[in-house]
């Protein structure tokens, strides 16, 4: 009787073993190359979600090792993905076959997640052509100049926290922490046209930064939500985790359905989204679902709150950390505002040109992510000029490592090297295509690419004309990522000094 449970446990062992690596023949049966050391469930992903490895090192060691092919195959967990390395077919995949790599590999479920599927980041198809449609008009030009007049509101009260600070003699900032209390607030003033006290200390506990935190702070919960949105999402159509708490989405949904009776009942203007959304339904002649509307005010939130304030904080950072170029850019804005009356407008932003090199080099350095997941919707053939050939089936999902081809010797000279001056006018154009993209590219590239561009200038240049910012030795250098989260996190914080002008 022992004998034959020992046979059986055995031969569940076996079974189980072979299941789990019933796929790590893929590649080497297609002659593609692929990393090797792929372990039972796991693939080549234990490092990564053991928290040992940041998921940017991991897609750096995989391409600088593979350097000389123009794609390389993994084994993500059980499944077969495949890493693509060539320029030429990244734009394949983004840009002129866009419709067989048409959705981004996440998966946010619908029933626990419903606010959060109207992002426009997870959705696919008809959903995704009319949410995008409806954002791309809310962030067109003319309607960002609408939005910019809360933005400068904001700046203003960013200015009024920090010269009170520096009044009671504190001098030192943690960047990310200002600047997601600058963003929180764009977002409560853009986006809902109500305070978000974010520049309140003694309202910080109903602060709209305070429900940005519940989402995208460091914590357990977060790293966990990491992990089944983006590395595991197969797991996810499973568990159905959500990644906005319940309380932070009673909030908005209880907010935006006041908010918009209230709108579509005075009819007054203001400068924010839920307006132009009023404002797109009277074009349309048609009244939205409030759901629908507050799933694309939490957009804001998800794409307006953490990714602005990271992509700010670097910036601080390397100013700071080069005073050659924060003093170049403060000339800049210097200039620039004086020819429009010391005004901060939508047309001196688009004129301050160097400030676009800062923002580009620091999102060539640090992009906020590191890594781009597409799925493949429709079978498509990928040949490399190295003669390799991969026929892609549906449901396959394409990595693209960011970070490592913004920092590739290959395309960038001295790419370890901090050099706004790499997007000059006179030699922006030899950026080989489809080797920058800190936005994505193609019919997915970011939708908010623009209203984030704009509130980041905005709070740089109100910063840049007023103070100096310097350094500060509790900044660890070089930076080391905090693992496990959404966006880089750097551990210890950015700590930078304050000086009036």
């Amino acid at each position: 009787m022992i004998i034959v449970l020992v046979c059986l446990i055995l031969g569940a062992l076996i079974a189980f073993y072979f299941y789990l690596t019933r796929n790590y023949k893929y590649w080497q049966k297609r002659g593609i190359p692929c990393v090797d050391g792929a372990l039972p469930g796991f693939g080549n992903m234990l490092s990564v979600i053991c928290m040992k490895t940041h998921i940017a090192d991991f897609c750096c060691k995989i391409y600088k090792d593979n350097k000389g092919h123009s794609m390389v195959g993994i084994y993500d967990f059980t499944s077969p993905a495949l890493i693509i390395i060539e320029p030429a077919l990244i734009k394949m995949v983004l840009q002129t076959h866009f419709s067989s790599f048409a959705e981004n590999a996440v998966h946010i479920d619908e029933e626990s997640d419903s606010l959060l599927s109207y992002n426009p980041f997870g959705l696919s198809g008809e959903k995704w052509l009319n949410s995008r449609k409806r954002l791309t008009y809310a962030f067109s030009s003319m309607r960002l100049k609408i939005l910019l007049e809360s933005v400068k509101k904001v700046c203003a009260t960013m200015e009024n926290y920090m010269d009170k600070k520096l009044s009671n003699k504190e001098t030192e900032f943690e960047l990310k922490s200002l600047f997601s209390k600058y963003s929180a607030q764009v977002v409560a003033a853009a986006g809902f046209g109500v305070d978000g006290y974010c520049f309140d200390d003694d309202k910080k506990d109903i602060s709209f930064r305070k429900l940005g935190q519940a989402i995208f702070k460091p914590s357990k919960r977060s790293t966990i939500m990491f992990v089944l949105i983006f590395l595991i999402p197969s797991l996810n159509k499973i568990l159905k985790q959500d990644l906005i708490p319940k309380h932070v989405d009673n909030f908005f949904r209880t907010l935006v359905a006041d908010l918009m009776e209230q709108r579509r009942k005075d009819g007054i203007p203001r400068n924010d989204f839920l307006h132009l959304m009023v404002e797109q339904e009277r074009a349309e002649g048609d009244k939205f679902d409030i759901e629908m509307i507050t799933g694309h005010a939490m957009s804001f939130i998800i794409d307006g709150y953490e990714t602005s304030s990271s992509i700010m904080s670097f910036i601080g950072f390397h100013l700071a950390q080069y005073p050659d170029v924060q003093e170049k850019l403060r000339e800049e804005v210097t200039s620039v505002l004086n020819r429009y009356g010391g005004e901060i407008t939508y047309e001196g932003l688009k004129d301050m040109t160097y400030m676009d090199q800062v923002f580009n080099e620091t999102m060539r350095i640090m992009p906020a992510g590191a890594l781009m997941k597409k799925r493949c919707t429709e079978e498509f053939e990928l040949k490399g000029s190295d003669g390799v050939v991969c026929r892609v089936q549906p449901g396959m999902e394409i990595l693209i490592p960011l970070q490592a081809l913004h920092t590739d010797p290959q395309y960038w000279e001295n790419p370890e090297e901090y050099d706004p001056e790499r997007f000059n006018s006179d030699r922006k154009h030899n950026i080989e295509r489809f080797t920058f993209l800190p936005f994505g590219e193609g019919p997915r590239i970011c939708v908010g690419m623009r209203m984030a561009q704009l509130q980041i200038k905005a709070g740089l240049t109100m910063i840049l004309r007023k103070y100096r910012m310097e350094l500060s030795s509790r900044t660890q250098i070089p930076l080391k990522m905090i693992l496990g989260t959404f966006l880089p996190s750097p551990k210890g914080g950015l700590w930078v000094y304050f000086r009036q002008l």
